[in-house]
């Protein structure tokens, strides 16, 4: 008995750990943070920092001597003259040649040096970038969980709205049964019912597909198990409309990704026109050569009067080496002087894209002032709209009750009562869209006044 209550005890420990499991609901805070960890975006971007880290690597690179080293093994197959009877004749001959090279650029017109700071600009541009996709992803997944919390909230209603006329359908058949309304209310009862179901069918699918949304921008692997926690308020928790637009504005000035990313691409094109301006400068460039060769071949010994005496056998290798090295250095300077227009086009080209990226800075100025401005309208707006649905909603619950006392008592027909249930159930959704628009508007608000989403 003991060995079987230990298993049942298991069994049920097990199964409560699994349905905890199943049933964990997700905050707005874990989802952004997932996002930020996981989504595909944001991990391509980062791909891109590490470009940029390469890329530095290769401005250095720029300042570090080159250093070469060659070798080469040669067989001479075919007719040759035979050093020995002066004939020709068929015969292999084999020569083995090495060398190395070491050059350095000792000025080429700030070029080096003016790639090695662009390097460093792109490294922060691209986490800039980084951050700017972080920022929009943290922005879409806060967006796309309110609009599972809307949609959970509709059903919601929906289902509550069935389950009154449900009742009522009920409470309906028993009047019709004792010949207190007509059996035509009963049927108008009826199809609100089923009119409902379809609406709860609507519901479920708008639910199902806001669900998959988020998953799909948190790249969960899990989507049936999925769902989130429903403890958002709406409510300005950091008063950010007590702000006037002129500060959130100035905040966002100094706060915004995409006003950093415009400001350092302007100081990209900057360096990208000094290094073309250093085409026009002479270039010095230093070197050292060193070569060496070896033959195998036997080669004549003469007389003092230069008659051939005979032949002897190739030195030893490391000695043709050292005999034969040599060795050559010094500086070359390069001038330009006439390149088919190259050099004057590439400045031409960096002058242009440079006052371009002023212009795209100045247009990042005026999007960000407009947005700004924009964002804060349309929160006051959203609050003055919610609360007008709550004014309407108490109003239309009031009318409800009022059409329902009287519909009890047969002072109103099943169609008139009919049309109060359906702007009950409209005020009670515009009260649930108004509460998620406002919500969102704020969170837009407080990005613009450099506020995160998720607490660090």
């Amino acid at each position: 008995m003991k060995i079987k209550s230990f298993f049942s005890l298991g069994l049920l420990f097990v199964f409560s750990f699994a349905t905890q499991a199943q049933t964990k609901k997700w905050t707005l805070e874990e989802c952004v943070k997932y996002a930020l960890q996981n989504n595909i975006s944001i991990k391509q971007t980062e791909l891109d920092t590490k470009s940029a880290d390469i890329d530095k690597k290769g401005a250095i690179g720029n300042f570090i001597p080159s250093f070469n080293a060659n070798a080469s093994h040669s067989w001479n197959i075919g007719l040759n003259q035979n050093i020995t009877t002066g004939l020709l004749q068929n015969q292999t001959t084999q020569y083995t040649s090495a060398g190395a090279s070491l050059g350095v650029d000792i000025y080429k017109g700030l070029q080096n040096q003016n790639r090695l700071r662009r390097a460093n600009l792109a490294i922060v541009a691209s986490k800039y970038q980084l951050l700017k996709m972080q920022e929009d992803i943290s922005l879409n997944v806060a967006n796309a969980f309110l609009q599972v919390l809307f949609s959970k909230e509709s059903l919601k209603v929906q289902k509550q709205q069935l389950a009154i006329n449900e009742k009522q359908l009920k409470r309906s058949q028993e009047f019709v049964s004792a010949g207190t309304i007509p059996r035509g209310d009963l049927l108008e009862i009826v199809a609100t019912v089923a009119a409902d179901k379809q609406r709860i069918v609507s519901a479920e699918n708008a639910l199902l597909i806001s669900k998959l949304s988020l998953v799909q921008l948190l790249q969960l692997p899990d989507f049936e198990n999925f769902d989130v926690i429903d403890d958002t308020n709406a409510k300005d928790e950091n008063n950010i409309l007590t702000q006037t637009p002129t500060a959130i504005y100035d905040k966002a000035k100094e706060n915004r990704t995409e006003l950093k990313i415009a400001q350092t691409n302007l100081e990209i094109a900057r360096k990208d026109l000094a290094i073309a301006k250093g085409g026009f400068q002479p270039s010095l460039q230093g070197f050292y050569n060193f070569n060496s060769r070896v033959s195998y071949a036997d080669f004549p010994l003469f007389s003092s009067n230069g008659t051939l005496i005979g032949t002897q056998s190739a030195p030893p290798f490391w000695n043709q080496f050292s005999d034969n090295k040599g060795q050559s250095f010094g500086a070359q300077l390069s001038i330009p002087i006439f390149n088919g227009f190259s050099i004057r086009n590439n400045v031409a080209r960096s002058k242009v894209n440079l006052e371009k990226t002023k212009i795209a800075l100045q247009q990042q100025e005026v999007n960000l002032q407009r947005n700004v401005y924009t964002a804060f309208t349309d929160a006051n707006g959203a609050l003055n709209t919610y609360e007008s649905a709550i004014v309407a909603l108490e109003a239309r619950q009031s009318a409800y009750d009022y059409a329902k006392e009287k519909y009890e008592v047969g002072l109103m027909n099943s169609f008139e009562f009919n049309q109060a249930q359906t702007l009950l159930s409209n005020s009670q959704s515009e009260v649930i869209r108004t509460k998620y628009d406002y919500i969102f508007k704020i969170k837009i608000l407080e990005f613009y006044f450099g506020i995160a989403i998720i607490k660090n």
